[in-house]
């Protein structure tokens, strides 16, 4: 974070759970529940965190666990706030179902929380873990329109060879052998709405008349002006039965039509004439006053980040197509910001050559405790088996009763020692490799990131921008982007020997000249920021 001068304010600790599943085979080979909740603790207490519970699925396979107790609870505090995150040993603890993961994943982004998974270094509270967040989610979107379009694609097909798509049939019609027919019971009520609305020209006249008649919905409810309407103007009813022509989709899994060019017509048994249903569809569309469409409302990837010099935030107006900053009249073109931007993205991440220096310092710290924990495991695994010959000698009888507690009392203190030891260990392991990513994965992330830029939806790259742009400021001679990026090979080096370094991503600021499309652009790099 920016230092401003200003003391901050405290901010309360993060308020986290730690989740807890392990089946009977992982119990069988020694992974005992305690163990993960050390291991998870530690890591907490790592990152100044507070666990305000522990869900518990003790010999639970991990197949399908949405509809456990346990899951129940943990999402309503995810709702409700209870918790900031949750941590977990490994995500096929979580879950192994990969549908149910992915819902795991949109409920914690919905709920702005956080998924901790130690085994495969995933921690969503630091930016990396944001675009690792962001990614999963571009992925899963890809995955589900992909088998949305493999449906899609045989919708006209059936729709033609007017076979049902799925769904209920409309009122007053039932399939039957395949086939779209006139249900003997609900007809005549279809038809009267027709003749209804002609007389008296009013949806809720018309709703109001069938209620009190004694006529419900297919579903038991009252009618309503709402569903009088969509089924006055269903042309099924004058026997030519519509199919393709919507389709749901939105964040709010609304209606969307199809072009009419899609639609397809079957013929059917009528129940209406086709006068009578012109009749009403005529006053249907007198009736309806044709409401103004609201003008499109500009949306630009990098706005409510851009700033003026002056420190006023700089928009687009409508009749301009350059950020604009309404105090000192400063400009620059959309294009050109959005331009500069792209090309930063080369620069995110630190050089493969740093890269490599650093990590070649944090692999050793890494190696010093890999060994240290086999160490233990080691002896651990050896005062076991020295314990249990010990038990075997005092069971036939080699040892006598007093010798054999001299001997067995201090193997049993070792093993405590080494049992306490291991998942502070552990935690340190998982905690280095959450803080120091992988070269393969920094400069394939950065490579995937920069070549698939052009090709991902607005919404992913605004959400990109969000998690690595911390503000644009724009001058009257340059541009000045500050970017999350990795710290220094210098200051990750100072840092690679501590327990728990406090960087998860440091400032990147970088000046170029304000585009002058008379002259090449230009670009130097300042001096880094001191992180925090």
């Amino acid at each position: 974070m920016r230092k401003t001068g200003k003391e901050a304010p405290t901010r309360e600790k993060k308020r986290v759970g730690v989740w807890l599943r392990v089946s009977t085979e992982d119990q069988v080979r020694g992974e005992s529940p305690e163990h993960h909740e050390r291991r998870a603790c530690l890591y907490a207490e790592a990152k100044d965190w507070e666990i305000v519970t522990v869900y518990r699925l003790d010999a639970v396979s991990g197949k399908s666990v949405l509809h456990h107790a346990e899951t129940k609870r943990m999402l309503a505090d995810i709702r409700e706030g209870r918790i900031d995150a949750l941590i977990f040993s490994k995500l096929a603890r979580l879950a192994r179902n990969t549908k149910e993961l992915l819902e795991f994943s949109e409920i914690f982004r919905e709920s702005n929380a956080d998924l901790i998974s130690l085994y495969e270094s995933i921690d969503t509270s630091t930016p990396a873990g944001r675009l690792f967040y962001t990614m999963i989610a571009a992925m899963a979107q890809w995955e589900r329109e992909e088998i949305a379009d493999r449906i899609a694609a045989s919708v006209p097909i059936r729709a033609k060879l007017g076979k049902p798509l799925g769904g209920i049939s409309t009122y007053g019609y039932q399939w039957k052998d395949g086939k779209l027919i006139p249900d003997p019971t609900e007809a005549p009520v279809r038809r009267l709405m027709y003749e209804l609305f002609v007389e008296h020209r009013r949806r809720k006249t018309v709703a109001t008349l069938l209620n009190q008649a004694g006529y419900r919905t297919r579903g038991g409810r009252l009618w309503s002006a709402t569903s009088i309407r969509r089924l006055l103007l269903d042309p099924t009813a004058k026997g030519l039965h519509r199919a393709n022509y919507s389709s749901v989709g939105g964040e709010k899994q609304t209606k969307i039509f199809k072009p009419e060019s899609e639609w397809v017509y079957t013929p059917v048994e009528p129940i209406v004439d086709s006068d009578l249903w012109d009749r009403c569809y005529a006053i249907l569309k007198e009736q309806e006053t044709p409401k103004k469409r609201p003008a499109k409302r500009t949306v630009h990837l990098l706005s409510g980040i851009t700033r003026c010099t002056c420190g006023d935030k700089m928009y687009v107006p409508s009749n301009s197509p350059k950020y604009t900053c309404q105090k000192c009249r400063n400009k620059i073109p959309v294009d050109d910001l959005d331009a500069i931007f792209y090309e930063q993205l080369k620069g995110f991440f630190v050089s493969p050559t740093d890269v490599a220096a650093y990590l070649a310092e944090a692999d050793e710290t890494l190696k010093e405790k890999e060994q240290l924990l086999a160490v233990i495991e080691k002896e651990e695994k050896d005062l076991k088996e020295g314990m249990d010959k010990l038990v075997t000698l005092y069971m036939d009888g080699e040892i006598p009763s007093k010798g054999f507690g001299d001997r067995y009392r201090p193997l049993e203190e070792r093993l405590g020692q080494l049992q306490d030891e291991l998942p502070r260990v552990q935690a340190e392991i998982d905690f280095l490799k959450i803080s120091y990513l992988s070269r393969d994965q920094i400069l394939a992330d950065a490579r995937d990131l920069y070549a698939r830029w052009p090709q991902l939806s607005f919404g992913e790259r605004r959400k990109i921008v969000e998690t690595i742009t911390e503000s644009i400021t724009v001058g009257d001679g340059e541009i000045t982007i500050d970017l999350c990026y990795l710290p220094s090979v210098e200051d990750m080096a100072n840092c690679a020997h501590t327990l728990y370094p406090a960087f998860p991503f440091c400032h990147q600021r970088l000046t170029t000249e304000k585009p002058d499309h008379s002259k090449q652009r230009t670009l130097r790099k300042k001096p880094n920021r001191p992180s925090e």
